[in-house]
Formats: C-alpha cells, sequence, structure tokens
C-alpha cells in the first residue's frame, strides 16, 4: 500500500458537485493499493498515519500529530499511485489491485485511523472526485508499506 500524505489547512472531496466528505486542519491522504497487500499493511499505515508528527509544536517544531492538533483526516482512493510510466505515454496501472481487492482495504485503512481517534472523512471508491486540497506548507509525505 502507499499513502501520500498531505497536510492541509482544509480539504474536501465532491462528486458531481456535491461535497461527499470536507475536513479543516489535518491531511488529505490519498491510498493506493498493489497485489499482495494485506490487512496488515493497512492497520500499520493507519497507526503510522495517526502518530506521524508533521505539525508544528509551540516552538515552530514539527513535532505534533494529528491528534495534538484536533486534525482530520480526508481519505481517497487513488489507483493511479501505481501507474507505470516506464514504457511508452500512457500509463499502465497492472500494479494497481483490482476494486475487490483494494476497496475493502481502502476502508479497513480508514476504520483503523478512526479507532486511533482520527476523526475521518472518506471519498467514494471508485467514483470521479473532484478533490479540493489546501496543502500546508507544503508537506507531503509518501508512506509505503
Amino acid at each position: 500500500m502507499r499513502v501520500i500524505v498531505q497536510r492541509v489547512n482544509k480539504g474536501a472531496v465532491s462528486i458531481d458537485g456535491q461535497i461527499v466528505g470536507a475536513i479543516g486542519r489535518g491531511v488529505v491522504l490519498l491510498v493506493g493499493v498493489t497485489h499482495g497487500d494485506t490487512e496488515a499493511a493497512a492497520d500499520w499505515l493507519a497507526r503510522k498515519v495517526a502518530g506521524l508528527r508533521i505539525f508544528e509544536d509551540a516552538d515552530g517544531k514539527m513535532n505534533a500529530g494529528l491528534l495534538d492538533v484536533d486534525g482530520a483526516a480526508l481519505v481517497i482512493s487513488q489507483f493511479t499511485l501505481y501507474a507505470d510510466t516506464r514504457k511508452g505515454r500512457r500509463p499502465s496501472f497492472i500494479q494497481a489491485a483490482p476494486p475487490e481487492i483494494a476497496e475493502p482495504l481502502v476502508a479497513r485503512f480508514a476504520e483503523k485511523l478512526r479507532g486511533y481517534g482520527v476523526p475521518v472523512e472518506m471519498g467514494v471508491f471508485g467514483a470521479h472526485m473532484l478533490v479540493e486540497i489546501h496543502n500546508d506548507g507544503p508537506v507531503t509525505i509518501i508512506l509505503e508499506k
């Protein structure tokens, strides 16, 4: 699994002009699943995100986590994180797991994150979404398990 973590002031996801998820301060998490990914990987990544210290503390240092700043997470499934562009000009997505494998793992990741006390909003798996990301910093971190 691969998670792109973007620290945000706010984020939202909409489908056909309707907002289906929105957060204030926190992280937008773009989540990709590949073949062979497991529930253990989803659990590990959720724990990692929940404890990731990427917010400034009182001294201006990146020393605070989501819970320390009352932050939330916006989880968006994104199969394109496993695009292979080594050949030609059209990306291949054969490394992305099929929906029947990916969807439950993305849902488990979000549920585990909630279990750590992080408020979670989500996009809709497989839908064409418009994602609004107000990256703060900018801070963008790639996690992989």
